[in-house]
This record gives C-alpha cells, structure tokens and sequence, in this order.
C-alpha cells in the first residue's frame, strides 16, 4: 500500500513539474503577435471576415481534389490487372483516363489553369 502511495505521489509530481516547464516555455511575448496571429491565404486577418474571395484559389482546390482522387483510383487499377479481363481492364481505364483529360482540356480552355493575367 505505501508503495503504491509512493508510486502515485512520484507520477503526480512529475506531471505537476511538466506542466510548469511547459507553461514558463510556451509564454509568448509581446513581439511573437505575428506569429500567433491565424494565417489564411494571404487575408489580413484583423479586417474584416466579409470580404470577397478569389474563384481562383476555390478552382484550384477543386482541381486539387479532383486529380487526388485521380491518383487515389489509378494505383489499384494496376493491381486488378491480374484478375481481370484484358479488353474491359483496358476499355474501363481508357475511358476514366479520358474522362479526366477531357476534364483538364476544359479547365485549361476555361483558363483556370493561367495565372498569368
């Protein structure tokens, strides 16, 4: 019994003085307000929360998404190979691979993908 009074004792104190080290090196001066402040793409964020959002950074997220998934589906198309038929492994891959080129022609015609301007 006294051993395990010793033992919680121990732990509880060794936690306690973790949080106090923890707590003296986390405190933040005055100078780290840039630090601490949120970031979000490139939006000041002490103004105001309602202005408006460039469709640019909302279409290449999407497209982002859209060629994740991609990837996602493409790597275990290779390893049905082995079990699937030749001609509809080969009709069922041409047609998402063309499906997404299709895709990345409209965006690009659309000028989604040029930043230049």
């Amino acid at each position: 019994m006294l051993n395990m009074l010793i033992l919680t004792t121990t732990i509880l104190l060794i936690c306690i003085i973790v949080m106090m080290i923890a707590a003296l090196l986390s405190k933040k001066s005055i100078n780290d307000r840039e630090k601490s402040s949120p970031f979000e793409c490139g939006f000041d964020p002490k103004s105001s929360a309602r202005l408006p959002f460039s469709l640019r950074f909302f279409l290449i997220a999407v497209i982002f998404l859209i060629f994740d998934v991609e990837i996602a589906l493409l790597l275990p198309i290779i390893i049905i190979f082995q079990w699937s038929n030749l001609l509809t492994w080969t009709i069922t891959t041409m047609m998402f691979l063309i499906i997404l080129l299709i895709g990345l022609y409209h965006e690009w015609n659309q000028g989604a993908l040029d930043w230049a301007h």
